[in-house]
């Protein structure tokens, strides 16, 4: 949207449906402007809508498989063959979060399983959770529920939480909180929505079952970002390195949102840094003294 107002011809390839984590969001609380909230999939249409009166063109489902360099150009190739050029290139992948992969996961996510505390932690309000992840993630979004949740668990897969030690000392004196070490998530049960959680004891080898009214997962996101490894520069665990102004290590390439290093894995942020990489993008063509467009095939 920014780069269209700046007479840019812009192209959004997106390899699924519009909007991303927060289109499957059932509900964002924590965007400026909406006081009484909105729900991830309204808050997406309406940036489609807003988009698309600024003539931005959007591909949905069409996923981007290679980034190539022709000169000053940056060649696109979608999983259909098809190529786009450009003189810059801004990523937004995103990121993906990492599952347990155990029966019952798939079926019960927005239905008692979620992701995001501070998206939807208000749903619980007066209700026991838990929280899976004992790390920093894990225990941050732990320590923010309280404020809404009568009780929160958290089960730990190792046998001491991998928080740092401030965080661990919070957790484990606070009132509302109960860990569990030692722990692996067997199965999610229920029937349309979340009813129990088995876990097993992997000193003494038997199950315990859970009767949470909701269970956040925080054992890291893995960013989308396999298919430009190979041409930016990402940190180790696979995040886009950046300079100042949003560049990746390779010359017209920008990033911004999740997948990039550092970022706060925000929605608000993730908008506010498209909007910053769009008016950088924008000096970036008159720079090279090509058009400012694309070619599609």
């Amino acid at each position: 949207m920014y780069a269209a107002r700046e007479g840019i011809e812009t192209l959004v390839i997106e390899k699924g449906g519009i909007g991303g984590q927060a289109e499957t969001t059932e509900r964002i609380d924590n965007y400026p402007g909406f006081v009484e909230g909105i729900g991830g999939s309204q808050l997406a249409d309406h940036m489609r809508a807003h988009a698309e009166w600024f003539d931005v063109d959007i591909l949905p489902a069409q996923t981007v498989t290679k980034i190539e360099t022709d000169g000053g150009h940056k060649m696109l190739t979608t999983e259909s063959g098809d190529e786009y050029c450009s003189r810059a290139v801004l990523l937004a992948p995103g990121t993906c979060y990492r599952r347990l992969g155990v029966p019952g996961e798939e079926d019960l996510i927005g239905a008692g399983i979620h992701f995001c505390a501070t998206l939807d932690g208000l749903f619980y309000k007066n209700l026991e959770v838990v929280v899976v992840g004992g790390g920093n993630s894990g225990i941050e979004e732990g320590l923010f529920l309280t404020k809404f949740a009568s009780k929160v668990t958290v089960v730990e897969f190792m046998d001491r939480l991998g928080a740092s030690q401030v965080l661990r000392e919070k957790a484990e004196s606070h009132l509302k909180m109960e860990i569990k070490l030692g722990k692996a998530v067997q199965e999610f049960k229920g029937n349309g929505h979340l009813e129990s959680i088995i876990i097993l004891d992997r000193e003494s080898g038997e199950n315990e079952e859970l009767f949470p009214s909701g269970a956040f997962i925080f054992i890291e996101l893995d960013p989308n970002t396999d298919f430009v490894k190979d041409i930016v520069e990402t940190d180790k665990w696979g995040f886009i390195t950046t300079s100042g102004t949003m560049e990746t290590s390779l010359e017209g390439v920008f990033a911004e949102g999740d997948a990039r290093g550092g970022s706060t894995k925000q929605v608000a942020s993730a908008v506010g840094e498209g909007a910053t990489a769009a008016l950088i993008i924008r000096n970036y063509p008159e720079k090279e003294q090509g058009n400012h467009g694309y070619k599609g095939d």
